[in-house]
């Protein structure tokens, strides 16, 4: 894949190209027809100049489709997005209302780093690096996850006190982490988490007979919702990428 374009990139020799219906496709943006139809009507454009179904590219030009720039697959990604209630983290599930896929909108694919299971909301974040993926799943990592919670009843001080040294839950056959946690008002408090397991903080609140009412992830590591609202989504970079790469273990972000 992409041999066209990465045949000649040694000093000297001109980089490869290839039709940009078919650059395109490769991002995954539209099919190559769909491409063409997109160049008739004026809506891609290559260094702001109108492009046409001929039009070569190597990939390091200045690509719009309808006034949105387009990455190549190479490039590394990293999106927060406001995951609203209802959603699946999945990419295809018969039984899901929504999916993820249905959902998030990116002109390249990309995938969830940590799921956020379907009657929660809040940060997701979204990106085609995998190795960003890997070490942020890896829970011997203990990264950060922060979230609001709102339970149906009065929440009392010792069951907070309890969550936040460590539960046992039975069905898991596990005890969680220590937690920091904070209480917010009667019903609600924040906690920070280390570790994932399924449903967590739902199994940690039943343990004490309370039922979550709302729950949304508001921090992943040093990446916040930041004034997002559900559906809304920003690209994480600068300073901000290279923070998130450094707390990931991995080589900072270029």
């Amino acid at each position: 894949m992409y041999s066209e374009r990465r045949r000649s990139t040694e000093a000297g020799k001109p980089v490869g190209k290839i039709r940009l219906n078919k650059y395109l496709a490769e991002c995954g943006v539209c099919s190559r027809r769909e491409a063409g139809r997109l160049m008739e009507m004026g809506e891609v454009t290559v260094n702001d100049e109108p492009a046409t179904p001929g039009t070569m590219v190597t990939g390091q030009e200045k690509i719009k489709v309808r006034d949105r720039i387009v990455r190549g697959v190479d490039n590394k990604v990293v999106v927060a997005w406001y995951k609203p209630v209802g959603v699946t983290c999945t990419a295809r599930d018969a039984h899901a209302d929504i999916t993820v896929e249905e959902a998030f909108h990116y002109p390249i694919h990309l995938t969830y780093a940590g799921r956020l299971d379907r009657d929660s909301e809040g940060l997701l974040l979204m990106t085609n690096d995998g190795d960003l993926i890997e070490a942020m799943m890896r829970g011997s990592n203990a990264h950060e996850k922060e979230y609001v919670v709102r339970t149906r009843t009065k929440i009392a001080d010792h069951a907070l006190a309890e969550m936040q040294k460590g539960v046992y839950l039975k069905d898991l056959e596990t005890k969680t982490r220590p937690a920091k946690i904070h209480r917010l008002g009667d019903y609600s408090f924040d906690i920070v988490l280390t570790q994932g397991l399924n449903r967590q903080i739902r199994r940690m609140c039943r343990v004490f007979g309370y039922e979550v009412k709302t729950l949304k992830r508001v921090r992943v590591m040093n990446i916040t919702l930041k004034g997002l609202k559900p559906g809304m989504q920003r690209e994480i970079r600068g300073e901000e990428l290279k923070d998130l790469y450094r707390l990931a273990g991995l080589a900072p972000h270029e």
